[in-house]
């Protein structure tokens, strides 16, 4: 059993993990696109619209590819996780629906419509085609959240006798407290990711000497998008939602933070330092005294919770998976803060565009925001263990008795294959696109 579970939850991890490559970009970059439109039809600068439809073209091509990865995903709620299905379905069905329903057909049917209407529709209605394109991606965001905030804060539901979870109130699901701060959260961070793509395109342009009126536009717009952004992922959004763990999966917080044994004092916040599970301890740690205590409460002096006070079979399983996912996020985070600080600090002194070494630091930078992105949904998948619906249904009762292990490890070999080919054929296309750019390199 330990061994099925294992490999269900290593392909479930491995195909959502790649398939939230895609919407993570196309959810940030269908609002940077609109934004490139609504300018052109304010300024009736062609820059602006050629910037448009260059972006739309790497946007459907994420679209594309986040549809393709999306549908093994689904399949796998009824092969590997049937039972989680049967008892749940009553209540993630109606969200997961929903989004299939309408956010996906809403985004997708004005894509086609956004992508080669243009001279049909005339450059206002263009422009609200790519609202709704915005409107449809943002809403399947929505949704999607929406179903894991009830997996990590369940509300709203009864059991029925025979162990099946029913809605009594499909109110409570989106007036969750768990969803707004979550759904603000992943919006922003997904807003990151594209901020830094989008100027680190633009940084490789002026640094390739090609496009680069196009160039100055992308990491302009890129650095001013990423540091709003970046400050909403750490403020308001990341202090309210680890405000919710503290309250509602305090286990949770205490794994993630390090915190082995209760603070009564005052807790330090961990800045390095390597979890020993099994001696309960932090190695070579560098912490702050007391300032966990007054980011949490805002109190230097407030106890905060360690593992001791819970029973060993509520911890996370994988808390040292958990406690460096965590810290990767906020590290990265962190860091795109100062970079973003910077870059907008060189743009108001009009020196962004030749201080070449920040150019250099944005094309590093640039697949640093889908780690980050990852290791927070990391944190909060690793952060429920050992549950699929906090405290009501544990993760090894959801998993399908049927599916053996040989099975799924077949299937997840084959999809790492596969995968892996679509991922270069998708790296060869954005290529192509970026280098033929925004407009054709006279020659």
């Amino acid at each position: 059993m330990e061994e099925m579970l294992f490999y269900d939850r290593m392909q479930f991890a491995f195909t959502i993990t790649f398939h939230y490559l895609f919407p993570q970009l196309t959810m940030g970059l269908s609002l940077i696109v609109v934004y490139f439109k609504w300018k052109f039809l304010k300024t009736n600068d062609p820059h602006y619209n050629k910037a448009t439809h260059f972006w739309m073209r790497i946007f459907a091509l994420n679209f594309a590819m986040g549809v393709v990865t999306g549908i093994p995903m689904e399949f796998q709620f009824g092969t590997n996780w049937a039972k989680f299905s049967e008892l749940t379905g009553g209540i993630i069905g109606q969200t997961l629906a929903m989004e299939g329903m309408f956010s996906f057909f809403l985004e997708s049917s004005f894509l086609g419509m956004f992508l080669f209407g243009e001279k049909i529709l005339g450059h206002r209605w263009h422009f609200v085609t790519g609202l709704l394109i915005c409107l449809g991606s943002w809403a399947s965001g929505f949704l999607i959240i929406a179903t894991h905030s009830w997996m990590q804060h369940p509300v709203g539901y009864e059991v029925l006798e025979n162990g099946k979870f029913v809605l009594n109130n499909f109110q409570a699901l989106f007036t969750n407290v768990w969803l707004w701060p979550s759904y603000l959260h992943n919006q922003a961070a997904s807003l990151v990711t594209s901020s830094f793509v989008v100027a680190g395109i633009g940084a490789f342009y002026i640094l390739w000497n090609k496009n680069v009126s196009y160039g100055k536009l992308f990491l302009k717009t890129g650095v001013v998008f990423g540091l709003i952004s970046s400050v909403i992922v750490a403020m308001p959004t990341g202090d309210l939602l680890a405000k919710n763990v503290v309250k509602h999966q305090p286990v949770t917080f205490a794994a993630m933070e390090g915190i082995f044994h209760t603070e009564e004092k005052g807790a330090e916040i961990v800045l390095i330092g390597q979890p020993d599970v099994k001696d309960k301890k932090l190695d070579n740690k560098i912490a702050v005294p007391n300032v966990l205590s007054f980011l949490t409460y805002g109190n230097w002096d407030t106890e905060v919770k360690g593992l001791d006070q819970f029973a060993e079979d509520r911890h996370p399983t994988n808390i040292s998976g958990l406690y460096y996912a965590y810290h990767i996020m906020v590290g990265l985070g962190t860091l795109f803060i100062g970079v973003m600080v910077l870059a907008v600090f060189q743009l108001t002194r009009k020196q962004l565009f030749q201080t070449k070494w920040l150019l250099w630091a944005f094309l590093f930078l640039m697949p640093f925001p889908y780690i980050a992105n990852t290791t927070g949904w990391y944190t909060a998948e690793l952060g429920r263990q050992p549950w699929l619906v906090y405290d009501l249904l544990r993760t090894a009762d959801g998993a399908s008795p049927t599916v053996s292990s040989g099975n799924t490890l077949f299937t997840l070999m084959g999809f790492v294959g596969l995968y892996a080919l679509l991922g270069m054929l998708f790296a060869i296309l954005v290529g192509k696109i970026i280098y033929q750019g925004p407009e054709p390199v006279k020659k």
